[in-house]
């Protein structure tokens, strides 16, 4: 895989991670039809691609990994679509994202926790605006480049 000057793998299909993905795509990447795609939608309120001219679906990277874990708690976990339902009520949707994709991807378990403190970290250096509401522009932009590189590592 080749690197783009922002440092980001582009994954196959040469777009970067950040990318929009259409819905055959996504479909490919997670070698499923593209119908039970639509039909995901459907049955989970949580999966809201961007719609386009024509109805046109395009998935954002978080809808991406949103159905890489649907599909996981529904094909090798064993969940119904009801059960899968009760769990995102229950556990709130990014703990079971979280859950159900950690062991499938064990390193990015394994860094959840240091990524967490530096997250922990960052947050601590943004300070509140000033009364008069003016921002010190340059700070912010190096706490969205340090939340940015942490993101990609977590990805």
């Amino acid at each position: 895989m080749s690197e783009t000057a922002s440092g980001l793998d582009r994954p196959r299909g040469g777009k970067g991670r950040e990318a929009f993905r259409t819905i055959s795509e996504v479909a490919d990447e997670l070698d499923l039809p593209q119908h039970v795609l639509r039909f995901w939608e459907s049955k989970f309120t949580q999966v809201k691609p961007l719609k386009r001219g024509g109805n046109r679906r395009y998935y954002r990277p978080d809808d991406v990994t949103l159905l890489k874990a649907i599909k996981k708690l529904l094909h090798s976990d064993g969940y119904t679509i009801r059960g899968v339902q009760k769990l995102f009520k229950a556990q709130g949707l990014k703990a079971t994202i979280f859950e159900a994709l950690e062991m499938v991807d064990d390193g990015a378990v394994e860094a959840a926790p240091e990524a967490a403190a530096e997250v922990t970290e960052v947050a601590s250096d943004v300070q509140a605006p000033a009364a008069d509401g003016a921002q010190d522009s340059a700070a912010l932009r190096d706490v969205l480049d340090r939340l940015k590189a942490l993101r990609a590592r977590l990805s």
